[in-house]
């Protein structure tokens, strides 16, 4: 693998540059200008690490285009490892790492299509800290990370941006054509209301079953839709029950808070933040978005809809969306014919979603599977309106169905299970899948509006 030059401002700072290091810079001065035209596909993107030194050095810091915030590892420690999931597959061209005070003395720039198999695109043995900029790189991921193997100090790593610049696998029509472009199906497992706390050990505890069947499926990320552990989300009980099963996962789960994570002593959402880290933080927020394919995901925070803060930034992200499908997902359902009923914290942001022509919302809360015909916020049948999912099946006790809503197609209680989602450029369908492995219900195909 071709190694670029490495710039740092340790060996720049001075009033004398070798001139072997100056023309170094001038011999690769095209090769970077040509990648810098390449853009910056890693700002804002979810990130995890190896470890952090405290909640104010979360993996997301060092993503979020503030060169005054840091990630910063556990002190004393090697190897450790920051990682970023760029959403896409993506041909990476450039990273740039601006390290603080605690630097990486060896560590190496590794891409992985899954997250787990990870291939070398170069390789640094003698850093001294400062600013380093790899330009010419030519691997292939979805997932990036610095993989430190010795520090610079006796402290941990500690940087204040990774960027990684690259190209999508997305193509450009060409003007004459009206074509556009396409990026691929892919599938999503999606469920809510997950970690009672029982391990595999009881053969009655739903939560290792569900898990072990997500992973079977395989798919390009998982959707959590609140409630995932119970009975007050405490990091003490993340560790010992959710990250026995699903934590096998985390890296690809992409959470929202329930109710239940509210209730922890230690602070509202203290356990979960602290446990998913900037999983579920990657935009500094419990609410955030992202993109897969042609598909624009949000996901909100359901036990803040009343803040303004949550709301504002909605608006703005629908209005800066570029793609042509949406789906929206949080803890608690606006219509649900189970123990909780319809609840109307949620009509508001449907009624924002409903303007921006959203397609899909999967909740949680009701400890059933249900499927809805199209509607609008005001619960009348349409063609143009938002599908919701209620899949609350996960692994906590089941909720009986009490009142039967309008517009309620499919009803299951009793049957813990994930929903396997199935996208493509243009639209959605998807399959209720029981821990025997065997399809519950199977929805319509739906066209994106």
């Amino acid at each position: 693998m071709h190694q670029a030059i490495t710039a740092r401002r340790a060996r720049i700072g001075g009033c004398a540059v070798s001139l072997a290091l100056l023309g170094g810079l001038l011999l690769g001065w095209s090769e970077r200008a040509g990648a810098a035209a390449d853009p910056l596909l890693s700002k804002g993107r979810a990130a995890t690490a190896s470890s952090t030194e405290g909640s104010s050095y979360a993996a997301g810091k060092a993503f979020d285009g503030s060169g005054s915030t840091r990630w910063a590892s556990a002190e004393g420690k090697d190897p450790q490892w920051l990682q970023v999931d760029l959403g896409t597959t993506a041909t990476i061209t450039r990273i740039k790492l601006s390290w603080e005070a605690a630097y990486a003395k060896a560590y190496r720039l590794e891409a992985s299509a899954d997250g787990t198999t990870w291939t070398a695109l170069t390789t640094e043995k003698a850093g001294d800290g400062g600013t380093d900029e790899f330009t010419g790189l030519s691997g292939k991921g979805r997932y990036v990370r610095m993989y430190g193997t010795a520090r610079g100090t006796s402290y941990g790593y500690s940087l204040y941006e990774m960027e990684v610049y690259g190209r999508t696998g997305a193509t450009t029509p060409s003007p004459s054509s009206s074509t556009p472009p396409t990026t691929g199906a892919f599938t999503v497992v999606a469920a809510g209301d997950i970690a009672a706390q029982c391990t595999a050990a009881d053969s009655g505890c739903a939560h290792p079953k569900t898990a072990a069947l997500a992973q079977r499926i395989d798919p390009a990320f998982y959707i959590t839709m609140g409630d995932s552990q119970y009975d007050d989300a405490r990091l003490a009980d993340f560790k010992n029950y959710y990250d026995k099963t699903w934590g096998a996962f985390k890296a690809k789960t992409r959470p929202v808070p329930g109710n239940h994570e509210t209730y922890d002593p230690a602070g509202s959402l203290a356990g979960y933040k602290s446990y998913f880290g900037a999983v579920a933080y990657p935009q500094g927020k419990s609410y955030y978005s992202y993109d897969q394919g042609n598909w624009h995901f949000i996901a909100l925070d359901s036990n803040s809809f009343d803040q303004s803060a949550q709301i504002d930034w909605l608006k703005a992200d629908l209005a800066a969306n570029g793609k042509k499908c949406i789906a929206a997902y949080w803890h608690h359902p606006l219509y649900s014919s189970g123990g909780h009923g319809n609840d109307p914290v949620s009509k508001p942001v449907w009624k924002i979603l409903y303007a921006a022509g959203a397609d899909l919302v999967l909740n949680g809360h009701d400890h059933h599977y249900e499927r809805f015909a199209p509607q609008d916020p005001d619960g009348r049948a349409t063609a143009d309106g938002l599908v919701e999912i209620v899949g609350g099946t996960g692994g906590a006790e089941p909720y009986p169905i009490e009142q039967v809503q309008p517009n309620s197609q499919k009803r299951i209680s009793g049957d813990y299970g994930v929903l396997k989602l199935d996208f493509t450029d243009s639209g959605y369908s998807w399959t209720y899948v029981g821990t025997d492995g065997q399809v519950k219900d199977t929805s319509p195909a739906y066209s994106c509006h």
